[in-house]
């Protein structure tokens, strides 16, 4: 049986994004893991969700727009007594978006965070059955602020590997998601550095930005940073509009990403990126030399490109259609 499908493990959530005029703000449906399942659908590849969402609006809106794309939503947990989390998300005069914070809510915790090792285990035979299929398991770091989700992420991480599941790991620091959970707010900084290090070395495939590389492994080099890590991933660097850096394969090389003036909003670029260069190790297998690579990351950065052209992150996520044939017109 080849293997085919992507497992995406993590947030779902509200990006309520201040208007350019900042007379108010706009709901996007967000967060990264949501996000990538969601633009990889576009891009032809079968992708299952596993998170929590609360049971309000935002999580039948998302319900919604994952039974839209056909994203497979047999893991997807709902809780009764937390809401779908509202991330305050300001922009700044290049469409770059920074958080603020979250929107206030009544109850102790938002769903997110309460991913059920305990509802998954009851599904286990469905699960081993959905690994049989699974090529890779897409995560990122923030499940790791809560002590229900962290417990989850690490046994299905386990269950995964049982089955050969490649595992791609997006370290995605948002600082402000530990600062305000009631388990992680106590932690230095330096502990949740440390916390997070060790969870990359599950890692298969590790995309992170250059900021983030300085951060964590105080390098920019990826060859550098994937020998600081026990399973030897193969390590992709983003900057922005600036070129990729990368390490896969035992190759190493810089890729330049395609650039537009018509930027609006950022947010999800990075999500769109990750789920065009999966969607390409599936499609094409995984890259045997140089060009094979380069081809990879300029598909996905063109995902990237396209998703910034209009506001939200799947909202503006581009179908395969539209990515090959802006690729077809493409001069870089």
């Amino acid at each position: 049986m080849k293997k085919k499908k992507v497992i995406c493990i993590g947030e779902a959530l509200i990006d309520r994004i201040r208007n350019k005029s900042n007379q108010g703000f706009t709901d996007f449906l967000g967060g990264a893991p949501a996000n990538v399942s969601c633009a990889l659908r576009k891009l032809k590849i079968d992708s299952i969700f596993i998170g929590t969402l609360g049971s309000d609006d935002h999580g039948k809106k998302f319900i919604m727009q994952f039974n839209e794309l056909d994203v497979n939503l047999d893991f997807l947990q709902l809780d009764n007594d937390s809401s779908t989390r509202v991330v305050n998300v300001e922009r700044d005069q290049f469409g770059d978006r920074f958080f603020s914070g979250f929107e206030e809510s009544s109850n102790l915790y938002f769903a997110d965070e309460a991913l059920s090792m305990k509802l998954i285990e009851k599904e286990i035979l469905n699960l081993e059955k959905c690994f049989l299929e699974t090529k890779y398991l897409v995560t990122g770091t923030i499940l790791l602020s809560s002590p229900i989700s962290s417990e989850t992420i690490f046994f299905l991480l386990e269950q995964a590997k049982k089955f050969e599941v490649k595992i791609v790991i997006d370290l995605n620091w948002r600082e402000v998601f530990w600062d305000h959970s009631s388990f992680s707010s106590e932690m230095s900084k330096a502990a949740r550095i440390n916390l997070i290090k060790k969870f990359l070395n599950h890692s298969n495939v590790l995309k992170l930005a250059k900021e983030e590389a300085t951060l964590f492994f105080e390098d920019k080099n990826p060859l550098q940073i994937s020998q600081q890590l026990s399973n030897r991933p193969d390590v992709i660097i983003t900057d922005g509009k600036n070129p990729v850096v990368w390490y896969i394969n035992g190759f190493q090389g810089i890729t330049k990403t395609p650039n537009s003036k018509k930027i609006v909003d950022t947010t999800g670029a990075g999500d769109a990126f990750l789920a065009g260069l999966i969607s390409k190790l599936i499609s094409s297998g995984y890259p045997k030399n140089e060009i094979e690579i380069e081809d990879c990351i300029k598909f996905a950065g063109v995902c990237g490109l396209l998703t910034c052209l209009g506001e939200g992150a799947i909202e503006q996520q581009p179908y395969y259609e539209k990515v090959s044939k802006f690729l077809g017109s493409l001069i870089l």
